[in-house]
């Protein structure tokens, strides 16, 4: 399954619905991502549609996490 990794560590990953038998795609983030923000932040996000605007979300976050 894609994912990026930063210094060897897995940093967020995507994992597809069908695959889990889920009823949503699901985004998700180790603790290497290091997206704190404050006392409590997500970690994984549900991905129901692919579209520009959440193209451009997961975009932000993975350059977040990636420190780029």
């Amino acid at each position: 399954m894609p994912a990026y990794a930063k210094d060897g560590h897995v940093v967020c990953f995507f994992q597809p619905a069908a695959r889990f038998k889920a009823r949503y795609a699901t985004f998700g983030f180790n603790d290497s991502a290091t997206l704190d923000d404050g006392a409590m932040w997500p970690t994984a996000f549900a991905v129901t549609k692919l579209t520009a605007a959440t193209e451009k979300q997961i975009t932000a976050l993975v350059r977040k996490a990636l420190g780029s």
